[in-house]
């Protein structure tokens, strides 16, 4: 294998290795290309083993990484690695190295090496002292992590916490009303869960789920699982790829059995949120459904509602929760996952709009984790603690996806520009980390790949069309033109 150094100070030994690379990367996509398709095997887990195995087939080659980096580009996975930022804006040490923000959010191990700078292991240590300071506080407060939570919906101290952070967006809730989960995921199929179950105990079918595409599909998955009809609702670039009150109106009108309808306040794969007056006019089809006896909850994810600009999130938020007549409707699932780069850590709850709505979930949360892990707990709290007295660290978060997502669309142009592949490039409204396209006719995700080296998602993942495609600002940092 070629040695790091024998390309040290030789651009033209590396173009050689890039150039074997993409031959490589042809060959592989023509490999795809002829398998047989499974229909078993989901879009995007296609791709993932496509890269996958082209990473290694160069490996195996023994071409350098340097020239694999550049011609193999992973923009399928959404999950932020806070160990792999490279970008720093302005002075080292500064507001904009990014760089910095493992070291900050306590993932890093001290001493780590992080893009070229030594992490001090600050964060990493505040967090376990602060766990142990929840877990004092915990017992004081007479809850002992340690043994079995007869509930199993968490610890009443951060259940309170959440619930009051709700109010700043007008949604009066109570720690009763605040059930913990191990990420948004899992909170959505434990609320499918408890209405089918709630349904069936009173013998009646579930029902049917709307999801409007394209949309985040794992909910779909859930609620096929639980016996739910899917129930896809197609979306347009005219309505900027989200469900309007006149659509949702009309669907609820000629599907009777919709029980649940899936928001997804901001979008995954489109980029794309609502409006105050979007919200509104949905929420207004929900009173009057409501209004007229229909059983019908709207169940809010609220993934990316923290990735734009705080002055709209907050104004989508207190849309959704004024809207008169529909409090009692609404399951909010939020999560630290994407808005706090913290994937891993799985640290999701649910807030329910109703008191007694909240106590009838609570059989779901027992009969699927039967009590909530107490060391994830503290952990959960301590982070809590984290953001609430360092809330520049959410802006700096906010801020690397801004760069990201702008360096992204650049390169995306630039692509186009060498390769005419895309038909349009959507602009986002400043929020969550994806950038959605439209391909022109005869691309695919494979051609993108083979002419461009990014590895993207394609539409039917998300209940839609292939003539579209979704890119992840995520895992990988995005390097300026």
């Amino acid at each position: 294998m070629t040695s790091p150094s024998s390309l040290r100070g030789a651009p033209t030994r590396l173009e050689e290795q890039r150039l074997l690379v993409r031959e490589a990367r042809e060959e592989m996509v023509r490999r795809h290309r002829a398998r047989p398709a499974d229909p078993g095997e989901p879009p995007i887990r296609v791709m993932a083993r496509l890269v996958g195995d082209l990473e290694r087939e160069c490996a195996a080659r023994g071409f350098h990484p340097a020239a694999t980096r550049l011609e193999i580009v992973n923009r399928t996975i959404g999950d932020v690695n806070v160990r792999l930022i490279t970008e720093c804006e302005g002075e080292e040490g500064g507001p904009g190295d990014y760089r910095l923000l493992a070291d900050e959010l306590g993932i890093a191990l001290p001493g780590e090496d992080l893009g070229g700078i030594t992490a001090s292991g600050t964060g990493y240590h505040w967090l376990r002292d602060r766990m142990a300071q929840e877990e004092r506080d915990l017992l004081a407060a007479g809850y002992d992590p340690r043994v079995y939570d007869i509930q199993g919906v968490g610890n009443p101290v951060l259940r309170g916490r959440l619930a009051e952070d709700m109010r700043q967006w007008g949604v009066t809730a109570t720690a009763e009303q605040v059930a913990l989960g191990l990420g948004a995921t899992d909170c959505l199929d434990k609320v499918l869960r408890g209405l089918a179950f709630s349904a069936r105990r009173d013998s009646r079918p579930p029902g049917a789920v709307l999801f409007a595409a394209p949309g985040f599909n794992m909910p779909e998955l859930q609620a096929e699982t639980y016996g739910y009809r899917l129930h896809r609702v197609r979306t347009g670039a005219e309505e900027r790829f989200k469900l309007t009150g006149a659509l949702l109106e009309r669907q609820l009108a000629e599907n009777p059995d919709i029980t649940v309808v899936y928001l997804t306040v901001a979008n995954n794969p489109t980029t794309f949120a609502y409006t105050p007056e979007e919200l509104s006019a949905l929420m207004a089809v929900v009173r009057d459904a409501a209004g007229r006896g229909r059983r019908l909850h709207v169940l809010a994810d609220l993934a990316y509602i923290g990735t734009g600009r705080p002055e709209e999130d907050e104004a989508r938020m207190r849309a959704l929760a004024s809207a008169p007549g529909t409090a009692d409707r609404i399951v909010y699932v939020n999560s630290f996952s994407k808005t706090h780069t913290l994937t891993g850590e799985r640290f999701g709850w649910a807030v329910f709009g109703d008191a007694r709505f909240a106590a009838a979930m609570r059989s779901s949360w027992v009969n699927s984790v039967a009590c909530l892990p107490g060391e994830w707990q503290l952990r959960f709290m301590a982070y809590h603690s984290l953001f609430r007295r360092n809330p520049r660290l959410i802006d700096k978060i906010r801020g690397l996806y801004r760069l990201r997502r702008s360096r992204l669309r650049s390169r995306l142009d630039r692509f186009n520009e060498e390769h005419p592949i895309f038909e349009h490039v959507y602009l986002d409204d400043d929020t969550t980390i994806y950038t959605w396209c439209r391909l022109k006719p005869g691309e695919d995700c494979f051609s993108v790949l083979e002419k461009t080296g990014i590895a993207g998602i394609p539409g039917s993942t998300f209940g839609y069309s292939d003539d579209y495609i979704r890119f992840s600002v995520g895992i990988l940092p995005v390097e300026p033109d």
